[in-house]
């Protein structure tokens, strides 16, 4: 793209009067990685210290035993579903999977249920929290990009994601059970550490103290209380890096010394975590730096304009860009991360859209029809034990219907908005 902007001659959209250089195209793609990886950076690799000290406390454990109980044996989906949704919110896709699995297949043998009926709804809302939620890096990048206030940022996945995954789930399980009928994975089992586990409260407490303190800063600008003492401080502690921190640093206590740990091993854990994002980091700058070209080539403003003359919504624009980036590269970090930086100028052309439904709708779009590109595609097979052919039946369905629904989901919801604000 920047090669073929120096050919044709392109001024940078920035402004100046020089044709573009290779230099410049450079240039420019290591801003966009800089600009990205310094806002969210922090955020990625704080989340992997989190998720990792619940894997090993055995704080997912806890909080399993106890959904279970609570649902009992008749309602295990749904049990599936709300520890997803729980898990789901501070750990990565792939690390959800890897704690769920071991849950999920001892339900599937206690119950007798097929095995797709809970696999389906497992990585179905693994995938909308991830795809969605802050502080997950896609939606971060979507948040600062757009500069949407990501406490209504987390209401509206909750309150979006949460029916969308249903029908891509539980819905589709009982549709897709009838016809695919994959092997059940033996359970595997790990020699469990003599250790103190966490109480079910501390757990759930730990998981959701970093949406909490976010959800507050967005309480403080809804009752306009920005300019109290203790608005200020709320909204200094509800920035999504101060929140993760405190969370982090909560968690060392009570998912690690607290349970037995010494120091030292808490912070091996906490260096395995942050080495262990690397591949991560490349991508979502990569993605930042790809971005950045994009819109100095112009190739993001002619787009929006185009946009505006089809008429075409830009909440289905922004869909669109996140989804065609999604099915090129495989990668939803990489579509919502190219996808903000193309809706940006669109957004500043139309002051009547929401920042946050925005961001709602390009997560949606870079859930879009994952195939073999797709190293979640991968990392479902392996984990499920499925066949090729059985997780394009499956997983790449499920996500398809997860991004359509959710489509028509947002767009109702930004109707629903616009007559209340209206």
């Amino acid at each position: 793209m920047g090669c073929g902007a120096v050919f044709l001659g392109v001024t940078p959209a920035s402004g100046g009067t020089e044709p573009w250089s290779f230099v410049g195209v450079v240039d420019t793609f290591q801003t966009g990685l800089g600009r990205t990886l310094g806002s969210i950076a922090p955020i990625i690799v704080l989340g992997a210290i989190l998720g990792r000290l619940l894997a090993e406390s055995g704080g997912a454990q806890i909080i399993a035993q106890r959904f279970t109980a609570f649902f009992g044996i008749g309602n295990v989906v749904w049990c599936i579903v709300a520890l997803s949704i729980v898990i789901g919110l501070s750990t990565w896709f792939a690390v959800g999977q890897y704690l769920l699995l071991p849950i999920m297949l001892g339900l599937v043998r206690q119950t007798g249920k097929p095995y797709l009926s809970l696999a389906i709804p497992m990585v179905a809302y693994l995938s909308m929290m991830h795809a969605l939620t802050p502080p997950h890096p896609g939606a971060v990048v979507a948040v600062n990009a757009l500069n949407a206030d990501t406490g209504k940022v987390l209401l509206w996945a909750l309150l979006l994601g949460i029916p969308s995954a249903a029908i891509a789930g539980p819905l589709y399980a009982r549709w897709v059970v009838h016809r695919v009928h994959p092997k059940v994975p033996e359970v595997k089992t790990e020699p469990t550490q003599q250790m103190v586990h966490p109480s079910f409260e501390l757990t759930v407490f730990t998981v959701l103290l970093p949406v909490m303190l976010m959800l507050g800063s967005t309480l403080v600008t809804l009752l306009e209380l920005q300019k109290t003492t203790l608005g200020v401080l709320v909204n200094a502690i509800g920035q999504p890096v101060v929140a993760m921190l405190v969370a982090v640093l909560f968690g060392l206590w009570s998912l690690g010394l607290r349970c037995g740990r010494d120091f030292a091993a808490v912070m091996r854990s906490v260096e395995q975590s942050a080495a262990s994002v690397g591949m991560i980091l490349l991508i979502v700058g990569g993605g930042g730096g790809f971005g950045r070209v994009l819109t100095e080539s112009g190739v993001a403003r002619e787009l929006a304009s185009l946009a505006a003359q089809w008429n075409l919504p830009l909440l289905l624009y922004a869909w669109l860009a996140a989804a065609f980036i999604r099915v090129a590269t495989g990668s939803s970090t990489v579509a919502i991360t190219v996808a903000g930086e193309l809706v940006a100028p669109a957004l500043a052309l139309d002051s009547t859209a929401s920042p946050e439904l925005l961001v709602i709708v390009m997560g949606f779009g870079s859930l879009f029809l994952s195939h073999l590109n797709d190293g979640g595609f991968w990392v479902v097979r392996d984990s499920l034990e499925l066949s090729v052919k059985e997780t394009l039946q499956t997983w790449t369905v499920v996500v398809t219907i997860l991004a359509i629904v959710g489509l028509c989901f947002t767009m109702f919801a930004n109707s629903l908005l616009g007559l209340w604000t209206g």
